[in-house]
């Protein structure tokens, strides 16, 4: 019964976003009368999302292969950091590009999942929408990191202090061992150089990972406003579409109009014809009668 609950949860997140509230209570409304009240109050509890949060959970149900590619060029770049190849680098660096093209094929499927929902697919909303995919990417090395899919709210980067505890694989800081603060000066000047040039190598890391990321966010932004530039000529065709359509269609109706108006005329001549032709029938019929009354009279 718990993975029913867990499944009717999973399909209330794929709804249309107008949808979600209703179907939530009735959900919730259903429990509660199954003597369910804890799962009720759970599922009442669920808040409806943003229109960002809920085109990220759209791109993790109905996208999955491209989500799930995003997720991994963020593990393989924690996998890339935490090398001591030669190549260490290089691979970080090919792991951010893969990352940024994550973002920016995902970006796309998000406009058009918006435009296809009929919502409005604003440079905001996916600033926030990319926003929200680097953070899943970072947060998908942790075990208790929001759930995809499932989201109510946008979802923050992580903070410095939780990057740094990734970049390092979770280390103590500089990577000393407690014990080794208690051993003499003289021996402890190895471990604080080692550490100082374990916190550069972090530091020059953190840097690259920055430079990257402002590189994927102005990306995201140039394709956020080419595609609000776009939607912006779309609703302007659309306009005038409706316009030369209704200048058509009031030039129909006057059309229209006339033509009626010109039958009924006609009609009206039709009929005037007609009854002049009757009267010139029974004219004739008139002056034939008088005629052979007079010739009776002559005779006579």
């Amino acid at each position: 019964m718990k993975a029913k609950l867990e499944d009717e949860i999973d399909a209330l997140f794929t709804l249309p976003l107008a949808e979600f509230t209703s179907v939530r209570n009735t959900l919730a409304a259903r429990l509660k009368k199954e003597k369910r009240a804890d799962e009720a109050d759970r599922v009442k509890l669920l808040a409806k999302p943003p229109v960002s949060a809920w085109a990220v959970n759209q791109l993790y149900w109905n996208h999955r292969d491209e989500f799930e590619q995003l997720i991994a060029t963020g593990k393989r770049f924690h996998s890339a950091q935490a090398s001591r190849s030669a190549a260490k680098v290089a691979n970080m660096r090919d792991s951010l590009e893969a990352r940024r093209q994550a973002l920016v094929e995902l970006s796309d499927l998000a406009a058009e999942l918006l435009q296809d929902a009929g919502h409005n697919a604003s440079q905001d909303t996916l600033h926030r929408i990319t926003t929200t995919l680097e953070a899943l990417s970072a947060y998908a090395l942790l075990p208790d990191g929001p759930t995809p899919g499932r989201l109510t709210q946008d979802v923050d980067p992580p903070s410095f202090e939780l990057l740094a505890s990734l970049i390092s694989g979770g280390a103590t800081p500089g990577g000393i061992e407690p014990s080794a603060r208690t051993k003499s000066t003289t021996k402890s000047k190895t471990p604080t150089a080692d550490a100082r040039q374990i916190r550069q190598a972090k530091i020059a890391e953190a840097k690259v990972l920055l430079q990257e990321a402002k590189k994927s966010l102005a990306d995201a932004r140039a394709k956020a406003q080419s595609s609000e530039a776009t939607q912006k000529k779309a609703i302007a065709d659309a306009k005038e579409t409706e316009k030369q359509k209704r200048t058509v269609e009031e030039r129909l109706q006057r059309a229209t109009a006339v033509a009626e108006a010109a039958a009924r005329r006609a009609q009206s001549a039709n009929d005037e014809a007609a009854e002049a032709a009757q009267a010139v029938e029974e004219a004739k019929h008139a002056v034939e009668a008088a005629t052979k009354e007079l010739e009776s009279l002559l005779q006579s």
